[in-house]
């Protein structure tokens, strides 16, 4: 990072309504060519190696709408290092500062953290179909809580700041009703937890990930500026 400085983050997916640091200020925002995609297999958070689930990345192409996290100097070392131990489990991500525009005021832009999906990583699951992504996350359960409730508290966040995703709402409907969550947003209702009791017991298959793996992109930690 060198020297204190503020360190803007952009949330497109848990960090929206979980971001679980301190922020100075919270904008609307939209990063432009890269967009929110249900295409990187979870073995931590909302999966476990033996029956994965399916998380959101920024898989490029489109345009992403979220929220800008500023953070102040005197917390950007350590909103770094938690943001690191918490998204970078895998390696799946490659960290960059990307062009972020404020939707509000003057619509200035930020240069803002944001973890973008590394397609040569094993854990990278492309372009599922709406069936095979609910596949996976009907049965997804992960030391962060299941599947279910990472797709329902996403669209639902989404809703409460405007912004319509398609796709993700169409996910939600093949998933099924029961993926609403329970009363005050606090816990997945026990029908859905019972979906994922069924469903988690069939078989979801994705490739193989290994220390090794985590090892070859673990050099994506490296802030870069993204030019792109």
């Amino acid at each position: 990072m060198g020297g204190a400085r503020d360190l803007w983050v952009f949330a497109y997916g848990s960090l929206m309504w979980r971001p679980g640091f301190e922020a100075e200020e919270t904008h609307h925002a939209r990063l432009d060519g890269w967009r929110r995609s249900f295409c990187i297999y979870s073995r931590f958070h909302r999966g476990s190696p033996k029956r994965p689930g399916l998380v959101l990345g920024l898989d490029r192409g489109g345009v992403c709408e979220g929220i800008a996290f500023k953070v102040g100097a005197g917390n950007a070392r350590e909103t770094l290092r938690y943001l690191r131990e918490r998204e970078q489990v895998g390696s799946v991500y490659r960290e960059a500062l990307v062009p972020v525009t404020l939707l509000s005021g003057d619509h200035a832009e930020v240069l803002a953290l944001a973890f973008l999906v590394e397609r040569a990583h094993p854990s990278y699951a492309g372009r599922l179909s709406l069936a095979r992504q609910a596949h996976f996350v009907r049965g997804g359960l992960g030391r962060s809580g299941n599947n279910i409730d990472y797709l329902a508290s996403t669209v639902a966040h989404l809703n409460r700041l405007g912004i319509r995703e398609r796709e993700l709402e169409r996910l939600q409907a093949v998933v099924g009703t029961l993926a609403a969550r329970g009363p005050g947003d606090r816990h997945t209702r026990a029908s859905a937890a019972a979906m994922v009791r069924v469903f988690g017991r069939q078989p979801a298959v994705a490739p193989p990930l290994d220390a090794q793996h985590a090892h070859r992109f673990a050099f994506r930690t490296i802030l870069t500026r993204e030019e792109d």
